[in-house]
């Protein structure tokens, strides 16, 4: 199978369109005896249009029709019908489609009066060319299964990948808050003995030497703690290379966020840079949830994130917006805490969050936070 995928795909489209069409003619030429030029210009006009069936499959299909009542042709319908069943997911379309063929095949030409005889073998040639039909019909969509089902596949191992590296960052998260907590709870809390004990001698002592030396051991002592809880804040907010931007992340680090996000998303508009921190991350973190929900939940979906000020200066905030996804979306696991922790920080900040699906089919989350809190 992936022999014949390989091959195959190395076959450039105007090759394929090009024999199609060289087949197209020779079926016509062996048919085009004792005709006018009525039914030389229908054929002409069927292998013509073989040349766009691509890129409007049931077009041209109705043009082969004409070609097909008053010629004894078979390949110019079917090449058209089998691309037309390979792009369509309209059964009842490619149903349509092949009853009329099997009529336009079937009917005699010139249209005339019919004895019962030859109206029986027209009603059996019409369902006997209705059966034949059937074949670019069903490989049509058989083409457009494998072509979907090799898509899904690829989707599913992206999914994957993708998990798996989010359990690696997960697993690495909780080995750092392990450290953070020992360093805390365990290293932190002697050092903080060395200190106070240094700081008691220093105090109790009478040698000038013997005070000195204390006094340099409490310093670095407190050195030591103050580094010590930096590495510690460096742990719990570090999560990996992957997701790690600063422990902090302000309005500075959009940019970066969205253009790292894997997506086609763009930012338009600017906020003040006087908001105070809170706020700031909890814009961030509403564009981060955003783009992450668009890219587990909408594939293939572009989104717009807008920062805004309200007119009277009483609020701003942030709105994100994507389009529908282009591609059916994967179930991937999800706590589905993420658009309630939105909801909590705006509440924290005095402000509202607000999110739900628009008229096209995508969905947009909307951050206020009102200016006073600021």
């Amino acid at each position: 199978m992936t022999a014949a995928r390989t091959w195959w795909t190395r076959i450039p489209a105007p090759v394929v369109d090009g024999v199609v069409a060289v087949v197209a003619v020779l079926d016509v030429l062996f048919n085009l005896e004792y005709t006018g030029r009525l039914e030389q210009a229908t054929a002409a006009l069927a292998c013509a249009a073989l040349a766009v069936r691509r890129r409007f499959p049931l077009p041209v299909f109705l043009l082969t029709l004409p070609a097909s009542l008053m010629l004894d042709i078979v390949f110019a319908p079917f090449a058209a019908l089998f691309t037309l069943a390979e792009r369509s997911r309209d059964r009842r379309l490619l149903g349509g489609c092949a009853v009329l063929f099997a009529v336009a095949s079937a009917a005699p030409w010139p249209l005339d009066d019919l004895s019962s005889h030859e109206r029986t073998w027209t009603l059996v040639y019409f369902f006997y060319t209705l059966a034949t039909a059937a074949a670019p019909v069903l490989l049509g969509q058989l083409v457009q299964a494998r072509r979907d089902l090799a898509r899904r596949l690829v989707e599913i191992e992206e999914a994957r990948e993708h998990e798996r590296l989010l359990h690696s960052q997960a697993v690495l998260a909780r080995e750092r808050a392990q450290l953070a907590r020992e360093m805390h709870d365990v290293v932190s809390h002697q050092v903080s003995l060395i200190a106070v004990q240094a700081g008691a001698l220093q105090v109790a002592a009478t040698d000038p030497d013997f005070s000195e030396g204390a006094r340099t051991i409490r310093a670095l002592s407190v050195d030591t703690l103050d580094e010590l809880r930096h590495m510690v804040t460096l742990l719990r907010a570090s999560g990996g290379r992957a997701t790690e931007l600063t422990p902090q992340p302000t309005l500075a680090d959009l940019h970066r966020l969205i253009t790292t996000s894997g997506i086609d998303a763009e930012l338009i508009g600017e906020l003040p840079p006087n908001i105070n921190t809170p706020a700031q991350r909890a814009v961030y973190r509403t564009v981060q949830e955003a783009l992450t929900n668009v890219r587990k939940h909408a594939p293939g979906a572009s989104a717009s994130v807008r920062l805004w000020q309200a007119d009277n200066g009483t609020a701003f905030g942030v709105t994100v917006t994507n389009t529908p996804s282009t591609r059916p979306s994967l179930p991937l696991p999800s706590s589905r805490q993420g658009l309630i922790g939105l909801r909590e920080r705006a509440e924290l900040l005095g402000g509202s969050f607000e999110s739900g699906t628009t008229a096209d089919g995508g969905y947009e989350l909307s951050l206020r936070i009102p200016t006073e809190t600021n």
